[in-house]
């Protein structure tokens, strides 16, 4: 092919391009009031479900701000649900608490952060109406919290009670307890957990992080 050749070969080729993007440009003139009208549906369907998400937060901020449960409540629950119960009841308190009772748990129901408090670790003790909770418990507790699960604050907490050699032993230990009166307290009169306990900032020294 000769110069003129390639030279008309080229021209062409130009003009097919101008061509095509000239109507490409018209049909987007013809379409963009569709795609503004679009954007807008998007953007007002992405707000609603973020307005959706705040007013949902809301509600259960309210929820739990005003949740109480009642001993009898408490009674009829199975042990799963006791436990749920006091994640919540943590949650009212402004503990950012998770459930983490299971087969392993190293003595460790629900676990709770909260500044300046630190960390609280619940073990949940869900018995029949008049039993009582003894002092291995304790032990346990007392064992895993600090060590296991990096607690600044170790707390059993029954629908029972405690024999007296367990309350003993935790008041000398550090390890808090939690009967039927106190649960009461916390649970149905909106006392918080750790206004009720009287729970010192997790800067405190604790019994399993004296130095031996």
């Amino acid at each position: 092919m000769d110069a003129l050749g390639a030279a008309a070969v080229a021209l062409a080729l130009a003009v097919a391009l101008a061509q095509a993007a000239s109507h490409l440009m018209t049909r987007a003139a013809a379409a963009w009031p569709l795609l503004v009208l679009a954007g807008l549906a998007l953007a007002a369907a992405m707000g609603g479900l973020r307005m959706r998400g705040r007013h949902r937060q809301r509600a259960d901020s309210v929820r739990l701000a005003r949740l109480r449960i009642t001993l009898s409540e408490l009674d009829a629950m199975d042990d799963e649900q006791f436990e749920y119960a006091l994640r919540d009841l943590l949650a009212r308190d402004g503990w950012a608490a998770t459930k983490v009772g299971r087969g392993g748990d190293q003595a460790a129901d629900v676990i709770g952060d909260r500044s300046p408090l630190g960390r609280i670790v619940v073990q949940a003790k869900h018995t029949r109406v008049g039993g009582k909770v003894g002092s291995s418990v304790m032990y346990q507790v007392k064992g895993t919290a600090g060590p296991a699960h990096g607690a600044d604050h170790a707390v059993v907490v029954t629908n029972g009670s405690f024999t007296r050699d367990a309350m003993a032993w935790g008041d000398r230990h550090g390890v808090r307890w939690v009967d039927r009166n106190r649960l009461d307290h916390w649970a149905h009169q909106g006392k918080a957990l750790h206004e009720l306990l009287a729970l010192p900032p997790r800067h405190s020294r604790l019994p399993w992080r004296r130095a031996a």
